[in-house]
């Protein structure tokens, strides 16, 4: 059974081979990169790397050649490109024969009103569509999303957020990332629909969870999401990505991740890390970075 994961070399990809690797021989993965140079490391452990780019279709008829399972890890960009990229992604996998594709899309993908839904609708309707079986793993929101606000509260900022009382299933990328490989290496995941969201927590909560961290205490600053975006402006976020990061209060906000499940348990085998403990790695690996 050859396995073929795709964005092999970024955040949450290069997780999900580590995890694949302790599980599968290495000559049962296979990864897809556009730029096979950054893959270097794997390519010395074993792994094959294949050059494949969702801009150029062309590469990918080579990439997915000979792949059983795939798992197609969501682009960066805007939701045209993306949208683009991925059914790129999608009729390659066909034309290849590939028998099972896991892809990570959004929590409630087909109903949410989040600001990045549609890219994962356009997807998960492609792949259907394609008749291959599938896995859509709808991953909530990584809490690695968080960190330049840990990093302010460690520096003794304030919390500030325009989300309310938004909920959110924040859980490591690691956990993603071990749900995926378990998705791509396990039995009966055919046709599935898996809402991957750890235990739900406002931007209070979340502030409150890190203070008991750092021990001490985190203040909240609820602010509007004209004050966000100047707030995050002065901060340094590009203007270009200035209303990204307020659409993403303002998805919080509507409750588009207030997904609330146990998927994550029925994949993983174990309960996802908990809040405190998965905060307590982020801060210990901010703090040996600095």
């Amino acid at each position: 059974m050859k396995i073929l994961v795709t964005g092999a070399t970024g955040k949450l990809g290069s997780k999900v081979v580590e995890s694949l690797l302790k599980s599968v021989p290495v000559s049962d993965l296979a990864v897809s990169v556009r730029n096979p140079e950054r893959a270097e490391g794997l390519r010395a452990r074993g792994v094959e790397v294949r050059h494949g780019d969702f801009d150029h279709p062309e590469t990918l008829n080579r990439a997915f050649a000979g792949i059983e399972r795939l798992l197609i890890i969501s682009a960066d960009g805007d939701n045209e490109l993306r949208i683009q990229q991925h059914i790129n992604a999608v009729k390659a996998a066909e034309r290849a024969g590939v028998k099972f594709i896991a892809y990570t899309s959004l929590a409630n993908a087909t109903e949410s009103k989040n600001l990045m839904a549609p890219p994962h609708v356009a997807t998960e309707s492609a792949i259907i569509k394609s008749g291959i079986p599938y896995s859509f793993l709808r991953n909530n929101w990584y809490l690695e999303n968080e960190i330049g606000s840990i990093q302010g509260a460690m520096a003794g900022a304030p919390w500030v957020t325009s989300a309310g009382n938004g909920k959110v299933g924040w859980a490591l990328q690691q956990d993603y990332a071990d749900a995926a490989a378990a998705v791509l290496v396990g039995n009966g995941h055919e046709n599935t629909v898996y809402e991957l969201s750890g235990p739900l927590f406002t931007q209070a909560e979340l502030a409150s969870a890190l203070g008991q961290v750092l021990g001490k205490e985190i203040p909240v600053q609820q602010v509007s999401d004209e004050e966000y975006a100047e707030i995050m402006k002065g901060s340094g976020v590009p203007d270009s990505a200035i209303p990204i990061v307020v659409g993403i209060q303002q998805s919080i906000r509507n409750g588009s991740l207030a997904v609330e499940s146990n998927d994550f348990e029925k994949v993983l085998g174990r309960p996802v890390t908990s809040i405190n403990e998965a905060l307590t790695q982020l801060v210990q690996a901010i703090s040996r970075t600095k």
